[in-house]
């Protein structure tokens, strides 16, 4: 159970969240988390990592990355990198694993508590490198996704799992959807292009470019992480 005296931070991968909330048939309200995770703790910090592309006239995903870094979050981002497979198709890759491993390493010792927004296995090593320091992690992903977006050793790994889906009256906007085929989620923690433009299309995000919209997250209003 949490303590309200807990120092803890989020650190958010970015695509892995987007793809587990698309697969629940959501679209997250960020303020709404903040607001949510402050009640949780004393909240240090909230990081978001994704990878953006920088040669793009219009990035779908840029909207929010703008909201988001004015309004509580530290964001974390790097240029994607382009390549050629093997069948000479064009690929993107935008993975953001060692940015948030790293951080997750250097902050532990001036907190409590850590959460982790990913379902990705390969951090069960580094959950268990943060407890080693006496530190607790809380996993948040979806385990009721067809398939499970979060791996069961990281599950197993951490102190707390905590289901995504039981979060929804808590941090979901608006005119939720409806669940995407299982077709297409099931690579969505593995992909290749998972953290760039490509992976959150279609994704309500454009949503941040209101002027409405961010006259209600004025500076006045922002949450501090």
């Amino acid at each position: 159970m949490d303590q309200p005296h807990e120092r803890i931070a989020l650190f958010i991968d970015g695509s892995n969240l987007y793809a587990a909330a698309r697969a629940l048939g959501f679209d997250i309200d960020y303020k709404k988390l903040l607001e949510f995770f402050s009640g949780r703790g004393y909240l240090v910090r909230a990081l978001y990592y994704t990878a953006l592309i920088e040669d793009q006239e219009y990035s779908p995903i840029r909207p929010l990355v703008d909201w988001l870094d004015y309004n509580g979050y530290t964001m974390v981002t790097k240029p994607t990198k382009e390549f050629t497979d093997a069948a000479g198709r064009r690929k993107i890759k935008g993975n953001m694993d060692i940015e948030l491993a790293v951080d997750m390493l250097e902050m532990a010792d001036n907190l409590d508590h850590l959460y982790v927004f990913s379902g990705d296995g390969d951090f069960r090593r580094l959950v268990e490198a943060v407890q080693r320091r006496g530190k607790r992690v809380t996993v948040v992903s979806t385990v009721r996704s067809s398939p499970p977006m979060a791996a069961d050793e990281l599950r197993r790994q951490a102190d707390v799992f905590l289901e995504l889906e039981k979060l929804i009256p808590h941090i979901s906007r608006a005119g939720n959807r409806q669940p995407i085929p299982a077709s297409k989620t099931s690579g969505a923690k593995s992909s290749p292009e998972a953290g760039t433009d490509e992976h959150y299309s279609d994704d309500a995000f454009g949503d941040y470019d209101d002027d409405d919209e961010f006259a209600d997250y004025d500076d006045g209003e922002s949450q501090s992480a």
